[in-house]
């Protein structure tokens, strides 16, 4: 697309030549050339100004069928003039509608090419710098740029856990990628403030502010009154903020070039010293629609659409460039077109790089593995002497297993952090915890804000500046309330950078049901769906007391060396048991693995039948070894196959033991619909196994008070009366 063959088909990009012919340039210059007022206008011209055309040529390329994304930042240009104000190397979260700032950033580091980078991403070119071509955002590692998906301010609780990192690990001596002084910069849109993602994360920004817990953020609602098509009540966002005890708030008209500047310099500098957050309310408008698809013509009218206009932030620099004597009208339009043929040439070039081609290729940077690696740092994790008073105890329960393994991950690893609803004092709702704040410290193992967005989100953050975080989620069913952060932004962030940004974390769940006496559905969750479909997450579901001791420091180790996100589900209702088969036998306690990791997919076996494979996990690995000695003693040979990893899924193992026997029956304690057992059998059945195969799971049901929860749960009746049944059968089995 070859300038003398644009043609305008944007009303705004129409309006801006004939709006600034009709400009008069001053007698006498107010703002000299090569002055530094000047020179602040000029950048600030060239990074919107070439903001613009990218929009323009975003919205070319589309219509031509080359062109994949469209969501601009026209009208939202004055952003630039916060880059201005920050430093290349102050971390930026940005939202979706920051061009201006991400040009104006880019001409603070010699050599960069911001126009290059968008328009491979809007191309989806695989060269793009961040992403690859995987997605269209904002992101750059030289520019301290993160890419984010910046939906529904998802990426908010993200920055408040990197404002808090930064400060948390200069004070533990841990060294990060970013100046000590650093200020982390977050930018949203008005419809976002509203969403509980935003408002949990402002909220957990203040909590620690009230606290004098240094945390310093910037964050930048750039308000154009509109989410897509719903507007926002006129005064909604200053209302809010304007007069919020302990977040100084500061404004400025988008449209008004120079008090953006001065402005967004005063809102840096503030939170640069106090170390606290900042509110930054910067007023937009929204040119061009929400997006190259949008009909904005089917929900606002032409008045309202045009009442715009004077309000659009590269028309009133351009308009300052002139009053004050910088430029002439007639240099201004020379400028914007010169940007307009860069851009077009750009784009040409672009075009021809080359794009993504398998899907090897695409998922790469998901779930990297390092299986050498882990095993050497999961070693260095294993138990230094203590005078714990688990260390005198031969034979440990579960609780007590993963309590030592956490403290010696937090012995031998100063970048690790315990956190989480009443972890530090208390120890937990169940005790795991319990010491580790007395001997850590409050730095290292602290309480958080009830709220699971902001505690993954404290997670996502601290991971970023070299801190490992181990947060702690009460309950199963209280992850559901944030499960977008592990989703959207946790398992995202490195398939959007290649890798280049890791959120290494171990998030851990006291999980499932079998609780007696306490509870019902929320402490008696037994839903794993949302976590089993996520790519690239680890999910680990150890049952006995050794194994869930290494699991955690391979767990860790993974988030060490390879940037994984770990979820580590621990069976709330085997956390104190110690009996197996008969009271008093002290069979399902275990001696602590001092050294050693679990790699991850590999599942355990226990017996060696030859008539039938029990296949479980979690609380269903007790019920299966009970089974399995009833079983056993009419003659009836069985192995159970606890399979210990969710996600990877042992596979390979999991046909050995299928094959071993020609029967399976999938022992699950989840739900029939969504459950682990679907994962089971259908791993089975596409790896070609073509015995005899069964499922005993839990119902498709929340799971109620006292003892109707049996009426739901799997019990050992089921599973013992279809084992039956299958051993009896003439199908299947090796013969």
């Amino acid at each position: 697309m070859s300038p003398s063959e644009h043609q305008h088909t944007e009303p705004v990009d129409d309006n801006f030549p004939r709006r600034v012919r009709e400009l008069s340039a001053p007698e006498t210059p107010s703002f000299p050339p090569g002055t530094e007022r000047a020179a602040r206008l000029l950048d600030l011209f060239d990074s919107q100004c070439g903001s613009r055309h990218l929009d323009l040529a975003a919205r070319e390329l589309g219509k031509r069928g080359v062109g994949y994304y469209s969501i601009g930042s026209a009208g939202h240009e004055s952003n630039a003039a916060v880059a201005a104000a920050l430093r290349h190397t102050d971390p930026a979260l940005l939202h979706y509608r920051s061009g201006g700032f991400y040009l104006r950033r880019a001409a603070q580091l010699p050599g960069s090419q911001p126009l290059r980078d968008v328009l491979l991403g809007v191309v989806a070119a695989a060269e793009e710098p961040i992403a690859g071509g995987r997605h269209k955002v904002f992101g750059n590692a030289e520019l301290s740029v993160l890419p984010q998906t910046s939906t529904i301010a998802s990426h908010l609780p993200r920055a408040v856990g990197l404002a808090f990192g930064l400060e948390r690990a200069a004070k533990l001596g841990v060294e990060s990628e970013w100046p000590r002084d650093s200020v982390v910069v977050c930018s949203f849109g008005d419809a976002s403030v509203n969403h509980s993602t935003a408002t949990g994360a402002i909220n957990t920004a203040l909590h620690c502010a009230y606290q004098r817990i240094p945390l310093p953020l910037l964050l930048v609602c750039e308000d154009n009154g509109i989410g897509i098509s719903v507007a926002t009540p006129r005064g909604w966002v200053s209302r809010t903020f304007a007069n919020r005890p302990g977040l100084p708030y500061f404004a400025a008209e988008g449209h008004r070039p120079l008090e953006c500047l001065e402005t967004a310099e005063r809102a840096a500098a503030w939170v640069r010293e106090h170390r606290a957050p900042a509110f930054l309310h910067l007023r937009t408008v929204r040119l061009m629609g929400h997006a190259g698809s949008d009909v904005e013509s089917g929900y606002r009218s032409r008045e309202e659409i045009l009442a715009d206009y004077p309000r659009d932030p590269l028309l009133a620099t351009a308009e300052a460039l002139v009053r004050h004597g910088v430029l002439t009208p007639a240099e201004v339009i020379d400028r914007y077109e010169a940007r307009r043929a860069e851009v077009a040439e750009t784009a040409e070039w672009a075009l021809g790089r080359r794009k993504l081609t398998g899907f090897a290729e695409i998922a790469e940077p998901i779930a990297r593995n390092t299986p050498e690696g882990i095993r050497s740092r999961a070693r260095e994790l294993s138990v230094p002497t203590t005078d714990s008073p688990t260390r005198q105890r031969p034979e440990l329960t579960l609780a007590q297993s993963i309590n030592r393994s956490l403290e010696g991950i937090l012995a031998r690893d100063g970048r690790t952090l315990v956190f989480g609803q009443d972890v530090a004092r208390k120890g937990g709702v169940y005790g795991v915890t319990r010491g580790l704040h007395r001997r850590f410290g409050a730095g290292r193992v602290f309480d958080t804000v009830l709220d699971e967005q902001s505690i993954l989100g404290t997670a996502l953050g601290s991971g970023l500046t070299g801190l490992l975080p181990i947060p702690e989620i009460q309950y199963l069913a209280y992850l559901h309330n944030a499960a977008d952060q592990i989703r959207g932004e946790a398992s995202t962030l490195g398939f959007f950078s290649r890798g280049r940004y890791r959120n290494p974390m171990v998030v851990r769940v006291p999980a499932y049901a079998y609780q007696k006496g306490f509870g019902g559905h929320f402490h008696n969750d037994n839903s794993v769906a949302a976590l089993l479909d996520i790519p690239g997450i680890v999910v680990a579901s150890p049952s006995r007391p050794d194994d869930a001791a290494a699991m955690l420091r391979t767990c860790v180790a993974a988030a060490a060396v390879d940037g994984r996100v770990c979820v580590f589900l621990e069976p709330i209702a085997l956390y104190h048991t110690r009996d197996l088969y008969e009271p008093g036998d002290g069979a399902w306690t275990a001696a602590f693995p001092a050294e050693g990791e679990v790699e991850l997919g590999s599942a355990r076996r226990y017996l060696d039948g030859s008539d039938l494979t029990l296949v479980t996990s979690g609380n269903g690995l007790a019920m299966s070894l009970r089974v399995a000695r009833r079983l056993g003693r009419h003659g009836i040979g069985v192995r159970v196959l606890d399979l210990r990893w969710l996600a990877p899924l042992p596979s390979e193992r999991l046909h050995a033991e299928a094959a071993a026997t020609g029967r399976v029956l999938v022992v699950d304690e989840t739900r029939a619909s969504g459950g682990i057992s679907e994962r089971v059998v259908t791993a089975l059945v596409d790896g070609g196994f073509s015995g005899l195969l069964r499922r005993v799971t839990s119902g498709d049901c929340f799971v109620p008070l006292g003892e109707a929860a049996y009426r739901v749960l799997l019990d050992e009746q089921t599973v013992e009366k279809t084992a039956l049944e299958m051993v009896h059968s003439e199908e299947g089995g090796r013969g």
